[in-house]
């Protein structure tokens, strides 16, 4: 009896040394859903081509979760295209990695291409609980969109124009998702706000609360492209002087506007225009034509035009959708929002802010080439 004991004794070492027996199984936990809202394409922002997209991170643990590590894959090869951890990791997420228990957390990313974009993208996302054990999954699976983006021309005459949009701000377009009728969607991840300025980087007469003070109120707002106007948005009245209005709802928050159907699904978006559109909904514009003229309506800080394309005619349902601008030359840049917002005097432009056709990058001064105005 010893020796049998002894060699079912090492007979089960030997297995145990082999590896799992049938029906064993890993230790599970509770982790992340990831996903992908919408499906990214390849624009050249500056002189870089990037992928624009987000990560939706639901947390089903009953534990809050500390994200360590995203990577963004070839789906194909495996292969890492991006990685985030740190610094970079920290502004992704706005600022926080932990997740908290059945909470939801977005992670912004800007993936850049090098060559030709992958067929399909997939993500591998590196967390802990409270007991600092790091786990790996992988998901967010998504293709990638690889027909041409719009080409579309100016919005505006002469300049300078600042670009004024932070992707990494908190509040900024980029970071605002709205889910108003049962999807969360980002309508402005691909606005700009372009305000006007001299030389010395003021958007105005000092001191002067006027609105035609002011060096964009009143430019007239051209049709980037041939196309039909979709929706419009008429009849909201400029404030009295600069200082502007109150908060006022989500749905007028846009003030006066107009969509564009520039075709494909495409729809340009202007935003904050004065009453006393050129448009209305059904009329057919070509590109340079005058839709109206910049003003003060809206959830504004002061006159700016907003401009967007979305896939949908709507201001808020809608996703934002890259596109590239020509007709314009980089002249200048500022360092940040912020150095803008303190009304600093512009800098030179850097090699990587890049020329037209391209998204123009965040900050930069540009000069738009001028159009002939086209008659309706």
């Amino acid at each position: 009896m010893k020796a049998i004991s002894t060699a079912l004794g090492g007979l089960a070492a030997l297995i145990l040394m082999a590896g799992p027996v049938i029906g064993q199984t890993q230790a599970l936990r509770q982790g992340f859903d990831i996903r992908v809202g919408a499906a990214p394409a390849p624009v050249r922002i500056g002189g870089q081509s990037r992928l624009v997209y987000e990560l939706q991170l639901s947390n089903f643990a009953s534990t809050a979760l500390e994200v360590s590590r995203i990577e963004a894959l070839d789906a194909a090869t495996g292969g890492v295209i991006a990685e985030l951890r740190g610094e970079a990791l920290d502004s992704a997420l706005g600022g926080s990695r932990t997740v908290p228990a059945n909470g939801f957390a977005m992670a912004y990313l800007e993936a850049p291409v090098a060559g030709v974009a992958p067929d399909r993208l997939r993500h591998r996302l590196t967390f802990a609980g409270p007991d600092g054990r790091p786990t790996t999954v992988e998901g967010g699976e998504t293709g990638i969109e690889t027909w041409p983006l719009p080409v579309l021309g100016p919005p505006l005459r002469g300049g300078p124009w600042v670009a004024v949009y932070q992707p990494d701000m908190e509040r900024g377009h980029r970071r605002v998702a709205y889910a108003v009728d049962g999807k969360v969607r980002v309508p402005g991840r691909f606005a700009v706000d372009w305000i006007k300025v001299d030389e010395a980087g003021a958007t105005g007469r000092a001191g002067e609360t006027r609105l035609d003070s002011n060096l964009s109120f009143g430019a007239e707002v051209l049709a980037v492209a041939d196309g039909v106007v979709a929706a419009t948005r008429d009849g909201v009245p400029d404030p009295a002087d600069l200082n502007g209005v109150d908060r006022v709802a989500l749905e007028d928050a846009t003030g006066n506007y107009v969509a564009i159907d520039i075709g494909d699904g495409r729809y340009a978006f202007y935003e904050h225009l004065s009453p006393g559109l050129r448009v209305r909904p059904g009329d057919r514009v070509r590109r340079g034509q005058v839709i109206g003229a910049l003003g003060f309506t809206g959830q504004a800080s002061g006159p700016h035009l907003h401009f967007h394309v979305s896939d949908a005619p709507e201001p808020l349902p809608a996703e934002g959708r890259p596109y590239v601008l020509e007709g314009f030359r980089v002249v200048g840049r500022y360092p940040s929002i912020h150095a803008f917002g303190r009304g600093e005097r512009w800098g030179p432009a850097a090699e990587a802010d890049g020329e037209a056709p391209s998204f123009p990058a965040h900050n930069v001064v540009v000069w738009f080439e001028d159009s002939p105005t086209v008659d309706r």
